[in-house]
């Protein structure tokens, strides 16, 4: 991840950032950079408070991560081949958090796989270096000025129901009597309905970044909330994938 030269270069819960980008005039919008190459970290940073951005720099995945948690940022400019956790695993994260923070992946991997793969992990788009900064800046600047996502705020598989912001869950009715870290880890199924997730997914998504324990504590923490969810229900909604995770499927769409 070598810089170019100048004018041509190469898990508490985050915040939601609220959006107002004017257009070209810009707003003060927050960015965030993931990139270890410290030359080019300074390029991009010079470049875009030049053009009116604040910008914070990470060096490498877990930093990204943890400012991501206790920031608010408008995009991120995120590197794939990152030290200690890789721009794969921040996205992956990201998403399964729930966090609709628009993504801009700049790397050097440009083979077409690698392209596919960031956007379907949910990146908004994705540049290859070497790259101009000017139209590494048109292209932030037009995801800003998409319509922000609006998240939902009540979820529904099946008969089950998640108030977002009431912090509610109730199922064929019936409020079901979650813990704070429960309804966390169940939010995160009910978003990724019909996904196998892996048991490291969901204890990094779920726990924090620095989360390094036996993931015996994801099946442990799973078996609880199937005991509420599932259990005084005929209807399963939680399966388990020997080997690889867990998913929670629709059985009306089976």
């Amino acid at each position: 991840m070598v810089a170019a030269p100048i004018g041509v270069g190469k898990c508490s819960r985050p915040r939601r950032p609220k959006r107002s980008y004017n257009g070209d005039r810009g707003g003060r919008m927050k960015l965030l950079i993931i990139e270890d190459e410290a030359k080019t970290a300074s390029f991009l940073k010079r470049g875009f408070s030049e053009a009116g951005f604040v910008v914070s720099v990470a060096f490498d995945g877990v930093d990204g991560m943890r400012q991501i948690q206790t920031g608010a940022f408008d995009l991120i400019v995120l590197d794939i081949m990152l030290p200690g956790m890789d721009g794969w695993h921040v996205l992956t994260w990201l998403r399964g958090a729930g966090l609709q923070t628009p993504v801009l992946i700049l790397t050097a991997r440009d083979e077409v796989p690698d392209r596919v793969k960031g956007l379907e992990l949910g990146a908004d788009d994705y540049l290859v270096k070497p790259f101009a900064f000017s139209e590494l800046l048109a292209r932030v600047r037009t995801i800003l000025r998409r319509p922000p996502v609006r998240e939902a705020t009540t979820l529904r598989v099946a008969d089950l129901e998640l108030d977002m912001d009431g912090h509610r869950a109730t199922r064929a009715g019936q409020r079901l009597d979650l813990t704070g870290r429960e309804f966390t880890l169940l939010s995160l199924l009910v978003r990724r309905a019909g996904e196998v997730l892996t048991r490291t997914l969901i204890a990094e998504s779920v726990w924090d970044m620095n989360f390094s324990g036996d993931t015996n504590v994801v099946d442990v923490n799973l078996r609880r909330l199937r005991s509420k969810l599932d259990d005084p229900f005929s209807r399963k909604l939680l399966r388990t994938v020997r080997g690889v995770g867990y998913v929670l499927e629709n059985p009306d769409r089976a």
